[in-house]
């Protein structure tokens, strides 16, 4: 099977959460890197797969007040 990597989180607030296991063979990341290359990489691809968890969207708004005359 190889080596593999656990995601996983959960939100008290939001009553959610989810795992998922894969292998570095799925994720396409090669086993023989480095820590700290490997410790980037996971970063990365988790950040992306809790992203599609959340399906959230969100935007910042930000306003000028307009100087009164």
């Amino acid at each position: 099977m190889g080596r593999t990597v656990t995601f996983s989180f959960s939100s008290a607030k939001y009553d959610a959460e989810a795992t998922e296991t894969f292998t570095f063979e799925k994720l396409d990341i090669d086993e023989n890197m480095d820590d700290k290359a490997l410790e980037k990489e996971l970063d990365e691809i988790f950040h992306a797969w809790i992203w599609d968890k959340l399906n959230i969207s969100y935007s910042i708004v930000t306003a000028k007040e307009k100087d009164e005359q």
